[in-house]
């Protein structure tokens, strides 16, 4: 995986953003992806005893990408264990009331089978959070859910922190590269995270890396989706984004994309560079 002559030539946009975003343009193969497995859960392993912490703990929504963090989590715990290190994984199932596709949430959970599983429903949290608010709200129907959509977000990961910090341990975020670079995340919601194994990678390698450790195949296709409007359940990334995720992958790893999407990216970054960064001062 020689890296070199695409980090070094950053006279594009694309080539400085994906230098930006510590993108490793590996080949989508099997080989591969089994070395970034290893790398990655290596990466866990040496945070949990930096940090002298007993675990990790992740929200799985039965997407692709928290099917696969949780999978890298559950497997470095077992390794630590097994080098004498107590450390458990716990897989948190995070609900507003009925999620519609639950069942891919429960396929997510067998398929990582971990050391402990939690579920904490956020909808009363959700709704008592937004009752208050309620006199303070502009009358847009559309911008009220888009705020709710936030909330939603931002309660979930109160609700990982408090479970990490009863437990001792880390929370875990599922982050990459080829969301980061349209800001596609909820600051401060899950966004906010301690580790982020999945950093660095596009989409097609997130999907890559989940085939390798065998996740189930209609998991690892499933229409990404935040899920987090109610007046538009179940909007595609895409949608929100405005071109698609081989456009954003293409476009990350130096392969040619349209002016269009090109001009989106390169707007969505600029646009949400204060999500990626941390609070400005003086």
């Amino acid at each position: 995986m020689n890296t070199d002559s695409y980090s070094e030539n950053l006279d594009s946009p694309a080539a400085r953003i994906a230098h930006e975003l510590k993108v490793n343009p590996w080949a989508d193969d099997a080989k591969d992806a089994a070395q970034e497995i290893v790398s990655r859960v290596d990466f866990l392993k040496e945070r949990i005893r930096a940090t002298n912490t007993r675990g990790l703990v992740l929200g799985i929504s039965g997407g692709v990408d928290s099917t696969t963090a949780g999978k890298l989590c559950q497997i470095a715990v077992e390794q630590l264990r097994a080098e004498g290190y107590p450390a458990k994984f716990y897989a948190v199932r995070l609900p507003f009331y009925v999620q519609r596709d639950e069942e891919d949430a429960q396929k997510a959970l067998r398929f990582i089978n971990p050391d402990a599983t939690l579920t904490v429903d956020i909808g009363q949290s959700v709704d008592a959070m937004m009752g208050a608010l309620s006199g303070q709200h502009t009358a847009d129907e559309h911008k009220i859910d888009f705020v709710k959509g936030n909330v939603k977000a931002r309660a979930r990961m109160i609700a990982q922190y408090a479970i990490a910090g009863d437990k001792g341990c880390l929370v875990v975020g599922t982050d990459h590269a080829a969301e980061a670079v349209m800001g596609f995340f909820t600051k401060f919601g899950d966004g906010a995270c301690d580790l982020t194994p999945l950093a660095g990678l596009v989409k097609g390698q997130v999907r890559q890396v989940a085939l390798v450790l065998g996740a189930p195949t209609d998991l690892v296709l499933k229409t990404p989706t935040a899920d987090l409007e109610d007046l538009d359940p179940g909007k595609p990334d895409e949608l929100a984004h405005g071109c698609s995720y081989d456009e954003i992958d293409n476009f990350l790893l130096g392969r040619p994309v349209s002016d269009k999407s090109a001009k989106v990216i390169i707007g969505a970054y600029a646009k949400t560079a204060h999500k990626r960064a941390l609070p400005y001062a003086p």
